[in-house]
């Protein structure tokens, strides 16, 4: 018996490194390309569109700004990093929308579980399985898992009830195990640019207040437009900063709701199954 699980359980590894190993490797060249675009299109709009001559009443020279572009423009080298990070923020909102609202599935967790509990009341795994295809989420990949086990646990004579409950609470931990990362993947990127936008935006405030005081000391006496206009391209970066960061915060705890609510359908999924079990085949 011992050794039945022993060689039940050994392929199963292997299988999941060869599957992981080039997803994580596609995963992280994809979100690199992903980043040197939106570095590349952000200086591009920085360079071209903010910095256009139409955007400056003295034209090439880019001193005096007509509107808010051109302020933009004199924000300095740190706009175009921070309009990289806005794109970047907005391409991976716009993945995990993709994948999230997908992992949700079309029915609700908690009507898909109680659906999959009377099928499995009246010993009808057949419909239960269909349940699963209609839900087409995580929750229903998890419980079509754990209903093939299931199937097999019933026609099995050679294990007791609590082996059996045992095996299927395994099956739903192994296909839980391949859910999770796929719904977490990239959140990272929301957080990070949630905490670091605008650190990004006060260094170029900083950077920009330096530059505009030294041009004041060359100058060699006070000049409160200059001072007013050095600050007002200074507090761009911090605006840019602060409202991407906002942006990120909302769209990681948006996410993360949706993702909390899952894992609780995918958890009462598997303790569906296994009770179930349990109580219909002693």
């Amino acid at each position: 018996m011992a050794d039945v699980k022993t060689a039940a359980a050994t392929p199963s590894a292997p299988q999941g490194n060869r599957a992981g190993q080039p997803k994580n490797s596609n995963n992280f060249v994809t979100n690199l390309i992903v980043v040197v675009v939106c570095l590349v299109v952000g200086y591009i709009v920085w360079k071209f569109v903010l910095g256009s001559p139409s955007n400056f009443a003295d034209g090439e020279t880019r001193q005096k700004s007509n509107n808010i572009m051109g302020t933009m423009y004199q924000g300095g080298p740190i706009v175009p990093i921070l309009l990289a990070t806005a794109l970047t923020l907005i391409c991976f909102i716009i993945e995990r929308a993709l994948t999230v609202f997908r992992a949700k599935g079309k029915v609700a967790s908690g009507e898909f579980v109680r659906k999959v509990q009377y099928h499995l009341a009246n010993k009808n795994i057949d419909a239960a399985l269909a349940e699963c295809d209609k839900q087409a989420g995580s929750v229903g990949n998890v419980m079509r898992a754990g209903l093939v086990k299931y199937r097999d646990m019933v026609n099995n004579t050679q294990l007791d009830t609590e082996q059996k409950v045992l095996s299927i609470q395994k099956e739903i931990e192994e296909a839980t195990a391949l859910e999770l990362p796929m719904l977490e993947k990239n959140l990272v990127f929301l957080s990070t640019i949630a905490s670091s936008a605008t650190l990004l935006g006060l260094f170029g405030t900083v950077t920009g207040m330096i530059r505009a005081f030294q041009a004041m000391n060359q100058a060699g006496a006070p000049d409160a437009a200059a001072l007013a206009g050095g600050i007002s391209e200074a507090l761009i970066n911090t605006a840019l900063g602060i409202g991407t960061s906002f942006l990120a915060v909302i769209a990681y705890n948006f996410y993360t709701t949706i993702i909390d609510g899952i894992t609780f359908g995918i958890d009462e999924s598997g303790f569906t199954l296994t009770q179930g079990f349990a109580a219909n085949y002693k």
